[in-house]
């Protein structure tokens, strides 16, 4: 439902990417007034949006927000399905593991391409306006006289008063950074060891796919992996993630003969995929990989942060996009509801959005950190895919009791909380299950099955000898 608001509101969005595009492009239709700012130049006129080309994964989350903004159509045109994960061993056998039933499929989307739509939407709008190369530096709150409302500062250029600051420039976020000032105010950021390097595929000579562009390609090889995903137009996006130091990490790869004897020692079959290798791994640089914690997400009903600037994430479980999109949902669904007309329905408003959002963000981080151990050692570990097809024989049998962890986070919308404390019920579940004698040898019959249920629901009932769900954090789970 879009609301009719008839105040005279003006709110500034920081940030024009993916999720201040979304948001901006929602709020214009509910009435306001709004103007995104953005420290980059236009994308249009520059390659203000290239560099960061790790392509995303849209799931369902994701195409709910967009098809509520009216833009999941423009979408479609640029995304590619992805049905499941395609393993490479390190003989060069490949399997492919599907990621749910029927057409369940993730889409591969490029970031800038993605972009580009939703700042056109947005712009199409006649109450939103989009301002490129505005170098925000903080803000101030000033409700205090004939003043009401909040300052938003500028590098090199004016103050200007909004009634509202939403907050979505991203991990590095300069909202978040003024915000820490508030008394009270928790913040915590998290670097992984590992960071990632972009190494473009390009098209074979014919102009098609050099691999099969069904799927996500993962070469896992325990501490670090490379990853292919396809885009538009035959190529595919490759990153290379792996540790910053140690034996085989970053640090070890320092001359082209390096660069060959890694990829010959650990990915010999993408070697022929990959022709101008060198030249890229010297061009693209080693980024880093970092979360992000915080609390509250607003400050009373002036300021208020979205997506990666409240809850930043690790790219792997393709949830980074799509939770931020999610905000954009619950948040617009709330201004629905409340219709706020005074600063104590904003204050209000506000604060149930962190309420309900704070918890999601918080595991889904858990999860993305979880889906990289997966990624990584498990995918293939025989006895992580064996657990993988008795638990798809336990979800086929019972689809009402048991949906695998990875369903009910990219193939639903319950909140990411109560996805992960499933996961973690069936996780110890499946524990008890992988420990039967012989278990290779069962698997396949009825009684595992109706086993793993029973187990289920003695846990649901309060009578079950498993006191502690497994921690899906632990590199056993």
């Amino acid at each position: 439902m879009i609301t009719s608001n008839t105040t005279p509101e003006h709110h500034a969005i920081v940030g024009a990417g993916l999720v201040g595009s979304l948001l901006g492009l929602m709020l214009a239709q509910r009435g306001y007034k709004v103007t995104i700012y953005d420290r980059r130049s236009d994308p249009r006129n520059s390659k203000a949006l290239e560099g960061r080309s790790i392509n995303l994964a849209l799931s369902d989350r994701g195409w709910k927000a967009l098809e509520k903004a009216g833009v999941a159509d423009r979408v479609r045109k640029i995304a590619l399905p992805i049905k499941g994960r395609r393993i490479h061993d390190h003989s060069g056998n490949e399997t492919f593991q599907l990621y749910g039933v029927g057409d369940q499929c993730i889409y591969s989307v490029s970031r800038s391409g993605l972009n580009l739509i939703l700042v056109e939407a947005a712009e199409e709008n006649p109450s939103l306006e989009v301002k490129f190369d505005h170098v925000s530096t903080g803000y101030e709150i000033a409700d205090k006289g004939d003043v009401s409302g909040v300052k938003l500062y500028f590098k090199n250029r004016n103050t200007i008063l909004h009634d509202r600051i939403f907050g979505a420039d991203g991990v590095f976020s300069v909202i978040r950074e003024n915000m820490t000032h508030t008394n009270r105010f928790d913040y915590s950021q998290e670097y992984l060891p590992h960071g990632y390097k972009e190494i473009p595929m390009s098209p074979n000579t014919d102009g098609g796919f050099r691999m099969s562009e069904d799927g996500l390609h993962i070469w896992p090889r325990g501490q670090f992996m490379l990853m292919a995903l396809p885009n538009p137009g035959g190529s595919f996006t490759c990153t290379l993630f792996a540790p910053y130091e140690g034996e085989e990490s970053f640090e070890n790869i320092k001359s082209d003969e390096d660069v060959h004897a890694f990829f010959n020692r650990h990915f010999p079959d993408a070697i022929p995929h990959l022709p101008t290798l060198i030249q890229d791994w010297n061009t693209n640089p080693v980024s880093s990989l970092c979360c992000v914690k915080c609390h509250p997400w607003n400050i009373n009903s002036r300021v208020v942060i979205i997506g990666d600037a409240a809850h930043a994430i690790v790219p792997f479980f393709g949830q980074g996009m799509n939770s931020g999109f999610e905000d954009c949902t619950i948040l617009s669904s709330l201004i629905d509801e409340a219709v706020p007309t005074s600063e104590a329905d904003w204050k209000s408003l506000f604060e149930e959005y962190t309420r309900l959002r704070k918890p999601a963000g918080d595991a889904i981080l858990n999860l993305a950190l979880h889906n990289y151990i997966v990624m990584r050692d498990k995918t293939a570990d025989p006895k992580f895919l064996l657990q993988k097809r008795i638990e798809a024989r336990i979800s086929a049998a019972h689809r009402d009791r048991w949906k695998p962890l990875y369903t009910l986070v990219t193939f639903s919308h319950i909140p990411y909380a109560e996805a992960l404390a499933k996961g973690e019920v069936q996780q110890a579940v499946m524990n008890e299950i992988m420990a039967t004698p012989n278990i290779s040898e069962k698997w396949e019959s009825d009684e595992i099955v109706e086993r793993a249920i029973k187990l289920l629901d003695d846990y649901d009932s309060g009578i079950s000898t498993i006191k502690n769900p497994a921690s899906l954090l632990s590199t056993d789970a």
